[in-house]
């Protein structure tokens, strides 16, 4: 452990004596003390993050039906949060799990990985859906649904931990970080979420996101999937601030590329108190990715849209094409056989339209097989894929 030198964020303070006693973090309530010091080049990076911001939501007025794309957006982010805490599935892995009956698609990651969509949901369900404001409630919910099925499963979800927990090494008298005894988590939480809600003063959105996130990761409430949860608050956070109309940003490609200085980040606010230059590389990750996901969603419009006309140039059988095409737009991955049940028609044309599609360089059919085929939106999958470094399905 590095040699503190401050204890602006918080104290270490020694649990056990002898040659096993180690020192556990209890952090300091939010706001920092003493106050930030909001120098100009930070002033300037935060309003080109509000900028950006501003942008994405803005972009969400190009779509034709917005929650078409979330679909995938949202499972992007699962598959990269998950990743930074050691999973192995990929976004096709992910899409391929959810079409029923889809072959050589592992089961353990990927279901930690669906589960990732679940949490999500389920959060946002109970911010705008049932009117709940953002909660230790909320983020307790989103937790039991994410290790629901899953070896966490064993290490109580939805429930603050019972018993010390610690980071890196194999126990807490050589771990990198050691969050506070689990005594501490409740009142450190309770602080926390009077944070949220501007007590005990009001706070800019962006700052606000950065300093709860960090706080969050410090506190580590839950025995598992305390990473994941925790950068599921920041999304849930600016959806409950009316900053994003829809989950449309997610930090997790940002923090997977720069995995080892977001830790070095983390610590240097618990040893020197660095909340400043967290806020920076926080705030450039917003920009950094806003400015991806309002491109890469004008791209998927621009993308649609031709797509779209040369469909309606097939002539007989356009229709139905393009409502399997529709079906692709919203799912990326499509099994004949479910998409003729859920439009209402027979296999045949459903059949004929996919095979229309693949001979439009649209779909592309990834089993080799003539019975259960499974089809993908190729180029729809390729924008998803183009800043993740993961492989498509089918081994091409």
């Amino acid at each position: 452990m590095a040699t503190q030198t401050t204890n602006r964020a918080g104290d270490w303070v020694a649990q056990q004596p002898g040659p096993d006693g180690f020192s556990a973090f209890i952090p300091r309530p939010l706001p920092p003390e003493p106050a930030l010091v909001i120098a100009p080049d930070l002033q300037e990076r935060l309003d080109a993050a509000n900028q950006a911001l501003g942008r994405l939501d803005g972009v969400t007025l190009l779509l034709p039906d917005p929650d078409l794309f979330l679909y995938s957006y949202i499972r992007k982010e699962a598959v990269l949060s998950s990743q930074i805490e050691g999973t192995q599935s990929s976004l096709s892995d992910l899409l391929l799990f959810e079409q029923e009956g889809a072959p050589s698609v592992p089961t353990g990651d990927v279901q930690e990985t669906s589960n990732y969509v679940a949490a999500m949901d389920r959060g946002i369900t109970m911010l705008k859906g049932e009117g709940l404001p953002l909660s230790s409630r909320v983020l307790r919910e989103v937790h039991h649904v994410l290790l629901s099925g899953t070896p966490g499963s064993e290490r109580q979800p939805g429930e603050f931990r019972r018993s010390q927990n610690w980071i890196g090494g194999t126990r807490p008298g050589n771990a990198r970080f050691v969050p506070p005894p689990w005594q501490e988590v409740a009142p450190a939480i309770g602080a926390l979420e009077r944070f949220l809600h501007n007590d005990p003063v009001k706070t800019p959105i962006l700052i606000k996101a950065a300093l709860s996130h960090a706080q969050f990761e410090t506190i580590h409430p839950f025995l598992d999937g305390n990473g994941r949860v925790g950068r599921l608050l920041i999304t849930l956070l600016l959806i409950a601030e009316g900053v994003l109309d829809r989950p449309l940003l997610y930090l997790s490609l940002y923090l997977k590329r720069h995995r080892d200085v977001y830790y070095d980040h983390l610590q240097r606010i618990r040893v020197e108190g660095a909340w400043e230059e967290w806020i920076a590389f926080f705030l450039e990750g917003l920009i950094d990715v806003a400015e991806s996901t309002t491109e890469t969603t004008k791209r998927l419009v621009a993308m649609i849209e031709r797509d779209r006309r040369r469909i309606q140039q097939l002539g007989r059988g356009a229709a139905t094409a393009a409502r399997v095409h529709d079906r692709l737009i919203a799912h990326v991955v499509g099994r004949p056989v479910a998409v003729a049940s859920e439009l209402g028609m027979s296999e045949p044309p459903v059949y004929q339209a996919f095979t229309r599609l693949q001979e439009l360089g649209l779909a592309r059919e990834i089993t080799g097989r003539q019975r259960g085929r499974i089809y993908v939106y190729e180029e729809y999958l390729q924008l998803l894929n183009a800043d993740t470094g993961q492989p498509e399905p089918g081994g091409r």
